[in-house]
Formats: C-alpha cells, structure tokens, sequence
C-alpha cells in the first residue's frame, strides 16, 4: 500500500487534473494569488466538479504539510496565531488595504503609506512582512508592498483619505465583510484572551446564558453583546455589528434557500412562518418563486420596521397584497401563529445555548400539528472522523483525508468558537441537532446537504412532530 503522503499526492494530482479540464471546459480561469480578488475568480467554483476537486487539493496539501513539517513548527503556527491576528487588525484599521488599492499593481514603500496613514513605517514593515509570509498581502520590493487575492477582498472600496480621516463611517454602505473581520478582530479577540478564565471558574464553566460569556469577563461586566452594544459609547460597534451581520448573510447565495429544499411539496395556500426572520431574506427569495404561499416574517419590533422598509423596495406587491407579513415576536414567547404549514427558522439556534434553544423549539411544537415541518437552516458541524453507521451521513471526503476536510473546511468550527465566547452558545453536530429536536417536541426527517465544494456548512434540517 502507498505511504501516506504518496496517498495525498495522488489526491493532489487527480484533482489539479480535473480543475484544470473543469475550467478549461467551461471558460473559466483558476485564480492567481497574486492579483486582487474579483467575483469572476470566483465564477470556477459553480461547476461542482472544479469545487470539490479545489477542495480536495486544498485539504491535501494541509494534510501534507503536516506530515512533513517538524510538530513543533506546525504547533507553534496555533500558538502564535494571536500574533496574525494582532497584524492584521492593525493593517484593518489603519486604512492599509484601501491604500495599496490606490497605489496599484506596483505597490507602495512603507515610508510613503505612513505618510498617509501616520503609523511608524518601520513596524508596518514588520507586520505586512509577517503577513505576507502568511500570503496576505505580497511583499514585492525590499518595504514595498502590495496586494494579493486574499488581502483585498478586506477592501472597502472607500478612499483611504476619507476613512482615515473619520473611521466611524469605515463601514457604512461596504458589502460588510471588512466590518465582520474588524467586530471579530476587536471583540472577539478579547473575549477570546478569557476563555480558560471563563471556562475554570465554577460560576460561569457551565454557564448557557449570554450575560455570563468569555466576552461579558473581557468586558469586566455582566451583560450581553445585545446590551453592551446598545451602550450610547459604542454606537459605532454597533453599526459596525449590524452591517458585519449582514456581510454574513452575503456569504450564502440567496437561491439556497430555494435549491436546497424540495418546497413544491407544499400545496397552495401554505403558510410558512420565518421565526426570528430578520428582515425577511429568505423569505424574499422565495416569495418571487412560490407566489401561491402566504409568508409571516417574525422577529423584534425594531428589526420588523427595518424589514417592511426593504420589502417596500425589494418586493412591494407582496406587502401590499398580503402575500408577506411581518410580526413583532419574541421567539421565547407562546407561538401566536395555530395554521402554520412550515416553521421556518434560520441562523437563529446557534446564538443560544441548549436550554434555549428547547424552549425556542418547544413553543413551535405546542402550536404544530402533524402536517406541520419544522425546518431548521443551520451549520452543521462534520465530525473529524468517518460516519460509517450514520443513516444520514454528511458528505465526506476520500481517504486519507480527514472526512471534514480537514483545516480547508474549519470556517463551522471557527464560528462555533465565536458563538462560544460571545453567547455561551454554539454550532451543532447532526447528533446534537437530533438530541435538540427530541428534547424539544420534533422528531428528526431528513438532512438536506450542500453540493460538493460547499464550505459553508449551512444544511436544512427537517423535522415534525411525531406520530
């Protein structure tokens, strides 16, 4: 039998072969790390087949490198991965990525960027450098730097001039991914730095409840992000916040909802209820699609105004025929709606601990018959090892990689972690889905998966109430 890493490269090679035959057949372009990040470098990862084969070489190649690198090197990378994190908050903040963008291709010397951005240049040098050792950014002259896929996709797209000058508008009007990066840079970094303070301590290690977090230590106070937030003195953390959320919901194509799951099987006249639905997304990509549902979008008060603005914009006709409604609703509260067809809830379950979530769920199943699904849109964390004896077994990858896909695959884990420092909540397993459902009135249906290539975990989860 090969060896190991002769297993891998055979992966590495299989798969390099059919990206390059699945772009080549469909016209499109593997990305250059070297150029700045456009959606067209993106377009490959369409074809299934390109998607998944990038995911395996990315998978193998970590899974490569280590094997062959000396152990303390490759624990040293975790160790100091607070150190990249502080580079790169600092590059964030001081307007580095929207300056190499007006400097162009050529790049910029670190004497003429703290001209601009006032920093010492000789410490900027030292933290670009160690970031472009991480391939973000390039370094392409002795101090002259410039950018790189990866480090410009946190580009604004503002001038440099404009954000130094007054960072509290830094965000405003941006696609949100540059303010997710800089909430969890800030907030999360520190709430992260109290984790084993949080978890050693007998009054919070078993704590469910978002008022006693890693972050609420970090911020000596016992209060949730929602309150801290909402503090007069951190209006901009909170706009921040607000446009990072729905940066996230940018990293999901809006027709997943759709794709996803097999909704024709409803008949005419279906209600389906958006639990804690935000400004209605989901519901606006299927609302066009399946104009013979009824919609009702529940969340808090504030969020309902927000929605029924867009919706006025996005989609009035179905405002204005009564297609789609909105509701003020606490999801803790009793479930007002009696006739729901689906309950539908989304990105909602991972901000809570257990004990909420059952009492989330719990409301839905008093109100629901037989007839009605239940359908949760959740990561879904994969397991490090194989499912062999799961009846709905996640996609996994071949062997000898890890079956999630190793590191190339971790973004789940990440934010689970994040969950954990800001709320005491979490992502789940399938099993720790399956255990919340029974736990809370619902019997587990089916998995609904993403194609091959997906990394973004996002599954649709069916349930009912049992018979």
């Amino acid at each position: 039998m090969a060896s190991p890493i002769r297993q891998l490269l055979a992966l590495i090679t299989q798969s390099v072969e059919t990206l390059e035959a699945a772009c080549k057949y469909s016209g499109m372009a593997i990305p250059s790390l070297d150029e700045p990040f456009t959606p067209l470098s993106e377009e490959f990862r369409a074809n299934p087949e390109a998607a998944e084969a990038a995911r395996i070489i990315s998978a193998a190649a970590l899974q490569l490198e280590a094997i062959v690198s000396p152990p303390q090197v490759s624990l040293y990378r975790i160790v100091n991965g607070y150190l990249k994190s502080s580079a790169l908050r600092v590059c964030l903040e001081a307007g580095v990525t929207e300056i190499l963008r007006e400097a162009g291709p050529q790049g910029i010397h670190v004497q003429e960027m703290a001209l601009k951005n006032g920093q010492d240049p000789q410490r900027m040098a030292r933290f670009m450098r160690f970031l472009a050792t991480h391939h973000i950014y390039r370094e392409i002259a002795p101090d002259v730097f410039a950018h790189n896929r990866i480090s410009s996709i946190l580009d604004t797209g503002k001038s440099s001039a404009a954000i130094l000058a007054d960072p509290s508008q830094k965000h405003d009007g941006t696609n949100g991914f540059a303010a997710l990066i800089s909430h969890q840079l800030d907030l999360g970094f520190k709430a992260a730095a109290y984790s084993w303070e949080h978890l050693s301590d007998p009054t919070t290690m078993n704590s469910g409840e978002p008022d006693t977090s890693a972050f609420a230590r970090a911020i000596g106070s016992q209060e949730t992000l929602w309150t801290y937030l909402a503090r007069p003195e951190e209006r901009f953390r909170q706009q921040r916040f607000s446009i990072a959320m729905k940066g996230t919901q940018e990293m999901h194509r809006p027709e997943s909802v759709v794709q996803a799951f097999n909704w024709s099987k409803f008949a005419p006249d279906s209600l389906i209820v958006d639990v804690g639905g935000g400004v209605g997304s989901a519901c606006l990509a299927l609302a066009p699609r399946f104009p013979q549902f009824r919609f009702v979008i529940q969340d808090r008060e504030e969020v309902v105004a927000q929605g029924k603005e867009l919706w006025k914009i996005k989609m009035p006709e179905a405002i204005y025929s009564g297609q789609v409604t909105f509701q003020v609703h606490n999801f803790f509260d009793p479930q007002p709606q009696h006739d729901a067809t689906v309950f539908l809830v989304k990105n909602v379950l991972h901000d809570w601990s257990t004990d909420h979530c059952v009492k989330i769920l719990s409301r839905l199943a008093a109100v629901a018959n037989h007839d009605t699904t239940l359908i949760l849109l959740e990561m879904v964390l994969p397991l490090a090892t194989s499912e062999r004896n799961s009846d709905n077994k996640m996609l996994e990858a071949p062997s000898p990689l890890l079956a999630n896909y190793g590191a190339t695959n971790d973004l789940g884990y990440n934010f689970d972690f994040l969950m954990f420092l800001e709320f005491n909540a979490q992502e789940r397993t399938q099993k720790e889905f399956r255990e919340l459902l029974g736990l809370s009135g619902w019997e587990f249906v089916a998995m609904h998966w993403q194609t091959g290539g997906d990394t973004s975990n996002i599954h649709y989860i069916e349930a009912r109430k049992p018979v």
